[in-house]
Order: structure tokens, then sequence, then C-alpha cells
């Protein structure tokens, strides 16, 4: 799959194209049924399929200060993209000056002049261009002046995380923060990962017998709340069953929340400075302060316990 950050870097010779607009963070479920019908229409028509999405998230640059969590960095979206078949994604830098862009001027400029667009996948709430005045209906008149379809995608699902309400990227965001990762699992269609470079940290969990990997997240990510969970640290394509910690460390009166994984059973790993991604299946249980030292350790011991059983019958589901 081809990747290209911004408009110079695509093919002078890009031929016609099927293309879907928008930021995708997480590529949830409710993605997956617009970028997966893009994919198929694109095999029909014999031409490749493009997502363009937009860097940094566009609500940061038009109120600055509301960079909503991420759901995954674009690498990894691209990486999930991939798997349902796009070959290309465009990043575009969302600046000030693209942000004022009217409609119409977006449309010439990305979707008929650089990808020539020959069919455009969008769902019913797209919104595009200045005060994102455009929206589906006016992208469909334009397509008659510029020669290009539209179709319109309802990605309504449902199930039951959040209490029935549709799957979104803002109630994904909600559940994680809220501690709940099944149920974003359940609208992501995965885990909810994190991912990060491997820090030093205060190395309290090696002295306690449980190493820990103190992932530093990337920017923006959707950190779930604080407490442990069961999951995986996926380490250079290795996915090690783990317990991870979320929270300041309060038996240590620690101030810093930090997202801490340890490979069960796993001893004399060197993980410094390495990217990692971490998985969060389950949640375990909140984060607490316990009598004394020895007391944590009896916790810990159960922890690594319970989170072997959850990871082990998810996998045997």
């Amino acid at each position: 799959m081809q990747c290209w950050r911004g408009l110079e870097d695509i093919p002078e010779d890009w031929g016609r194209s099927v293309v879907t607009i928008g930021s995708y963070d997480g590529v949830h479920r409710g993605h997956q049924l617009i970028i997966g019908r893009a994919v198929e229409r694109a095999r029909e028509l014999g031409v490749p399929a493009v997502v363009v999405t937009f860097e940094p998230h566009p609500s940061e640059v038009v109120r600055p200060g509301t960079h909503p969590p991420l759901l995954a960095p674009h690498r990894r979206r691209a990486e999930l993209m991939a798997d349902l078949g796009v070959d290309a994604v465009l990043i575009l830098p969302f600046t000030t000056d693209f942000s004022k862009l009217a409609p119409t001027d977006f449309v010439v400029k990305v979707l008929v002049d650089k990808l020539h667009a020959q069919l455009v996948i969008e769902g019913p709430n797209f919104r595009f261009g200045h005060r994102a005045a455009g929206d589906v209906t006016l992208l469909a008149e334009l397509g008659a002046t510029y020669d290009y379809q539209v179709e319109v995608i309802d990605l309504f699902v449902s199930g039951e995380a959040g209490g029935g309400e549709p799957f979104s990227s803002t109630l994904t965001r909600r559940l994680i923060a809220d501690g709940d990762v099944e149920g974003a699992a359940e609208i992501l269609g995965r885990p909810h990962r994190v991912e990060g470079t491997v820090v030093r940290g205060a190395q309290r969990g090696r002295a306690l017998g449980f190493p820990t990997a103190n992932v530093e997240a990337l920017p923006h990510s959707a950190i779930p709340a604080d407490g442990v969970y069961a999951g995986w640290l996926t380490v250079e394509g290795e996915a090690m069953p783990a317990a991870i910690s979320v929270g300041t460390n309060p038996q240590f009166d620690g101030t810093e929340r930090t997202v801490e994984a340890y490979a069960i059973d796993r001893v004399g790993l060197d993980l410094y400075g390495l990217h990692v991604a971490v998985d969060f299946l389950a949640y375990v249980r909140g984060m607490l302060k316990f009598d004394s030292v020895d007391d944590l350790l009896v916790a810990m011991a159960a922890d690594v316990k319970r989170s072997s059983e959850l990871i082990e019958a998810y996998a045997r589901a």
C-alpha cells in the first residue's frame, strides 16, 4: 500500500480512483463498512481505492486545545486500512490555510486535480470545506460537474457497547476513559492499543519481582482509566501475554500517570528504547493503595493469575 504525506506525493501519472475521506480514527467497525465498500467498488471498477485523512486532527486547528484523544496513530490506521485492501492512503496536513478552503476548492484541489476520483464513498454525515459548509448533497452536485459519482453508505452499527449507542470514535473514547476496554473492543473489532517507547522508570517493579515496561505513550493517545488490565505487550511483532497497570502508582505516592506492562513469565527482557504496543483486553481491578508492600505483592500475583486466565479464555473463544 502506498502512503502519501501531502498532495505533492501523489504520482503525476495517477489515474482514476475510488476515494473516501475522513479522520477514521480507530478504523472502527462503522469505518470498516465505508472503507470496505470503497475497496469493493474499486475492484469492480478496476481502479485503486484511496483513503484521504488529516494530520493533525482538524479540531486542533479549528479550535486549538481541543485535540481529542487518539484511538490510533496514522501508521496504525494505515496498517488497518491495508488489511482492508486499501491501495493508498493520503495524509493531508491540516493547516489554517487548508481549513479555509471553500468546499468547491477542496473538491477540485484534492478529488479532481490530484486523485482523479471516479467514485467517492462517504457516510451520510460527511462534511468538508471551510466551516464544514459542504455535505454529501453538495458533493454529489459537484460530482455532476467534475465527472465523479457519489455513493453514501450508512455506517450505523450498534451492539451492547455504550448501552446500545451507535458505534463511533466518540463513544469509543468515552468507554476507554471509563476503563471499559471490552466495550471499546466491540466497537473497534479488536482490543484497544496504546503505542509508545519504553523508557526508564523508578524500576520498583523489577525490585518487587514484576519487571514492567514503562511505556511513554505517543502524544494524544487515548489511555484507559486508572487500573489493572489483562492484555498483550507486542515487541517487534511478538505479542506477549501481559498484566498492565495504568495510573500514578499510589502505593509509592506517585504523581505521574504511567502505562506499565508486565510480560507474564518472561525474564531477561531488555526493552529500553524500543517502540512497543500495549493491547487492552479486559479490566481486572481499580488502582488501589494497600496497607503494606506485602499486601501489594499478593495483589500483583493475583493480577497476573487473573490476567493469564482472561487471556487464555480469549484465545479459546
